[in-house]
């Protein structure tokens, strides 16, 4: 494990029930914690999201508690780039609860290692079960184990078709 991943874990669990605190009556979630080098400097990533989503209030509410979080708990090795937004229309999802509450919807998953023989899936996601997560691929039942996964997101349809 990096120290990237070190750090990007260690704000996650320390950022995490501070948000859910905050805006508890507005059902606020942290999504994801990336923490990187960039050309610009250190970034720190904070993704949120809330049900009827996620106001540029809330994006400045959080960052001002997740920065002096970090601050008054010395947590960061270098200085950095704090960013808080929402996950977009491509929405990542990386827990169990992810892949159950997005069922129904068309994603797109690469994962780790060759899974059936292939890295990329992209497909509606069934859910959820047991550690597996289940997708529908042209009427194939296909299922990935969870910690296989590397990356998934919701695949956002432009063209208006369900």
């Amino acid at each position: 494990m990096t120290d990237m991943n070190k750090a990007a874990r260690r704000i996650c669990a320390l950022a995490e029930p501070l948000i859910e605190a905050l805006v508890t009556d507005e059902g606020c979630e942290l999504v994801d914690v990336t923490y990187r080098r960039e050309p610009q400097g250190w970034v720190l990533r904070v993704l949120i999201d809330r049900t009827g989503g996620v106001t540029i209030a809330d994006c400045q509410a959080i960052s001002r508690l997740i920065g002096d979080m970090l601050d008054a708990r010395e947590v960061m090795r270098y200085g950095y780039n704090l960013e808080v937004s929402s996950p977009g229309l491509n929405r990542p999802l990386k827990r169990a609860a992810d892949f159950e509450r997005f069922a129904g919807r068309q994603v797109r998953v690469t994962t780790k290692a060759a899974v059936q023989g292939r890295r990329n899936f992209l497909g509606k996601l069934l859910g959820c079960a047991d550690g597996l997560v289940t997708l529908d691929i042209d009427g194939t039942r296909v299922h990935l184990p969870l910690d296989s996964i590397g990356r998934a997101n919701i695949e956002y349809d432009f063209s208006g078709k369900k």
